[in-house]
């Protein structure tokens, strides 16, 4: 079943690749806001994010409540992988959104109820999962929009 947040998680790639496509570097390296995170930091960001979302859904679906890592965000973006060129987060973003988008649309009802915890006790069902990735892709491409308009 082809649920409003799959269509969502589906077309975010595509639509990061056209908003992306013709940036130069210095267009790349446009905030939202003073002490934001790049364009490209965003991008690669996303990817982190949604890569880790991924792994604690089949986790939840082969594992009952399993305790999933955190992460620290900014110190990720701090990383060396960070300055590689976008497209190459941008084709791993395709290929973990088509992985994902049909995984998602093969979940049966009691699936998307299954849960995964974090180590400080709170639970994520994996149906409130889908819904965190598509706003949060769609937050962050906001994020990229206004900087870009800036």
């Amino acid at each position: 079943m082809k649920l409003t947040n799959d269509i969502i998680i589906s077309t975010l790639p595509s639509r990061l690749s056209t908003l992306t496509v013709s940036l130069d570097e210095l267009k790349l390296s446009k905030t939202y806001r003073e002490n934001s995170w790049n364009v490209r930091q965003l991008i690669h960001h996303i990817v982190d994010s949604h890569l880790n979302g991924y792994m604690r859904m089949k986790l939840a679906l082969t594992k009952e409540n399993p305790v999933v890592k955190t992460y620290e965000e900014s110190e990720w973006a701090k990383l060396t992988d960070y300055d590689l060129p976008v497209k190459v987060s941008l084709q791993l973003l395709e290929s973990l959104h088509e992985r994902l988008t049909y995984l998602l649309e093969n979940l049966t009802a009691p699936q998307l109820q299954l849960t995964y915890q974090y180590p400080d006790g709170s639970k994520m069902r994996i149906e409130q999962s889908i819904a965190l990735y598509a706003w949060h892709g769609n937050h962050h491409f906001a994020h990229m929009q206004l900087a870009l308009n800036n």
